[in-house]
């Protein structure tokens, strides 16, 4: 069976426990309070008839010994033999009761107390009180022909009552359930919907759809509401993992794309060399050397290749290794240095490749370059910075202003490089960091270079526990900053 159906079976079967129960009750005391009245007319009655001496005769009027409805009066006398007889009815149901022989010493040894005997014919009941007459009754008699006197009344009124009653109750109770059956189904629909709600979104994630999330149908601090919580934070999980296996999956494609693309070219360059030097297509020496130096360049540039995407790949098994007890993958060699040292030769660099451009060196945010403490490794900084000084000067036009700020910010060692070429936009800017990306779709190394160089940049800072920023906007150049962490106490100043 369903949640839903054994909800509503055993939603039903505690009311009618519930109903049976409570009939029972009120039968139980409805039965018991109209014996008790009956009971007390016996007494009643059975004391006025006790005080009378039985009559000769018939009476004219039964009703003179205050016989009432199916009642009647037996005398006795004190071995217990019927005397006399008086019924309120001419046909007493079930022919009257059928009265045990007591003598006057079992009478009272009841004590007065009524009890119950059953008809003479058929499933009727009688409701029976037996007292000892008094003596003033027989004053002129001996005391053993003192009699006694039988009172019974039916129970078929208390019967017929407590079984109407009952039948009533049964039926009031049979249509209340099947009411409350048609209510609780409806009522239970609609209380476990938000479950159905669940199943339905459960079913669509199944089918495909990740961005499914189920609806707060219920407050948050119910079971529902509660489980509506956890599964949605869950489902985002899923969506989330999914999302990043996806996109680690097509970086993963196409780095393998850009990587094929990249080391194909050089050897391709090198094959077509020596496929020249085995047709004999060069003839002469000079032509011989000339198709050597292409072929040594090719393969420096094949070496520079291979080895910038093997220190991607150490820096990757590296990455999360900052702050771990872990010996990391690849290793730096770090100590307590000045990044002013770099900025000076940052400076001299830019001299060295283009002696015309403009160049200053001078503070994060202008003025005079100051202190930059760090414990960093410093080789492999200075291919950092070599790296951005390389791109400021190969990305902007000749003579384009080069600026090289050094200082401590918010606690930070920073180094930036900031140009006045003509920036970048906001797509590109997202993109700068990404390997093999390069802002030049036309891949020419005079322009766009291998793409791996601000991918190592990146790769070696968050090495060091540090982070690089590109600031940049269409026509306001670009400002690439540096941040490392200061030196703790135990470096001393």
């Amino acid at each position: 069976m369903s949640l839903r159906s054994r909800l509503l079976c055993l939603s039903i079967a505690l009311v009618a426990v519930g109903l049976l129960g409570a009939g029972l009750i009120v039968t139980t005391a409805l039965h018991g309070y109209l014996q008790d009245r009956v009971d007390d007319r016996l007494v009643l009655t059975g004391q006025i008839a006790a005080r009378l001496a039985p009559p000769s005769g018939t009476p004219p009027n039964a009703q003179a010994l205050g016989v009432l409805g199916d009642t009647t009066v037996t005398y006795l006398d004190g071995g217990g033999a019927t005397r006399r007889t008086f019924d309120a009815s001419a046909a007493p149901p079930g022919g009257g009761p059928r009265l045990p022989a007591l003598d006057r010493a079992a009478v009272l040894d009841r004590g007065g107390r009524p009890f119950t005997v059953p008809a003479r014919d058929g499933d009727h009941r009688w409701r029976v009180i037996a007292l000892a007459q008094p003596s003033q009754v027989f004053p002129p008699e001996p005391s053993d022909a003192r009699g006694s006197v039988l009172v019974a009344s039916s129970l078929d009124e208390v019967d017929r009552t407590v079984t109407e009653t009952r039948t009533l109750a049964l039926t009031v109770g049979a249509a209340l359930l099947a009411v409350l059956a048609v209510a609780g189904w409806f009522a239970v629909r609609s209380g476990l919907r938000p479950l159905t709600r669940i199943e339905e979104t459960a079913t669509a994630i199944t089918a495909g759809d990740y961005s499914q999330r189920v609806p707060e149908l219920a407050a948050p601090h119910t079971e529902v509401g509660r489980l509506t919580a956890c599964l949605n934070q869950m489902l985002a999980q899923i969506d989330t993992a999914f999302r990043a296996r996806a996109e680690a999956e097509a970086r993963t494609r196409r780095f393998f794309a850009d990587a094929s693309h990249e080391l194909r070219t050089p050897l391709v360059g090198i094959k077509g060399y020596t496929d020249l030097y085995r047709m004999g297509a060069l003839p002469t020496r000079e032509g011989v050397d000339q198709t050597m130096t292409r072929i040594a360049a090719e393969s420096e540039r094949l070496t520079r290749l291979v080895e910038e995407m093997l220190l991607l790949a150490r820096l990757d098994e590296h990455a999360g290794d900052v702050g771990s007890d872990r010996e990391p993958a690849f290793a730096l060699d770090l100590a307590p240095m000045d990044l002013r040292t770099l900025a000076a030769d940052a400076l001299h660099d830019v001299r060295a490749l283009d002696a015309t451009r403009p160049v200053a060196l001078t503070g994060p945010t202008g003025g005079r370059p100051a202190t930059a403490p760090a414990v960093a490794d410093e080789a492999r900084l200075r291919q950092v910075v070599t790296n951005l000084i390389g791109n400021a000067v190969a990305h902007t036009p000749p003579g384009t202003p080069v600026r090289i700020g050094v200082g401590t910010v918010d606690d930070r060692a920073v180094l930036e490089v900031a140009d006045q070429g003509p920036g970048l936009t906001p797509t590109e800017r997202a993109h700068v960091f990404d390997r093999f990306y390069r802002t030049d779709d036309s891949r020419a190394r005079t322009t766009g270079g291998s793409g791996l160089g601000l991918a190592i940049a990146h790769a070696l800072v968050t090495a060091h526990g540090g982070d690089i920023t590109l600031d940049t906007a269409p026509g306001e150049g670009c400002t690439c900053r540096i941040r490392l962490p200061l030196p703790g106490p135990s470096y001393g100043p």
